[in-house]
């Protein structure tokens, strides 16, 4: 199992972690995703690893930018 976090900005309410929680559930293998608008972050679980490229392009998809990941 694979746990990351990413800084995301734009974020702003619940709509927009919903956005971003909706494109980064359709990547392949992740079992979970959760947001804190108030921190800009974002953390994946997955069953294993999923590139840093894959979930920023997800979150661009939704229309946000990572700002860094950890």
């Amino acid at each position: 199992m694979a746990n990351n976090t990413y800084t995301v900005k734009g974020m702003t309410c619940d709509h927009c972690a919903g956005s971003v929680t909706a494109e980064v559930t359709k990547i392949a293998g992740v079992t979970d995703v959760s947001v804190d608008v108030s921190a800009g972050r974002l953390t994946v679980i997955s069953d294993e690893p999923v590139s840093a490229e894959t979930v920023t392009e997800a979150v661009e998809e939704a229309g946000y930018e990572v700002v860094a990941s950890a």
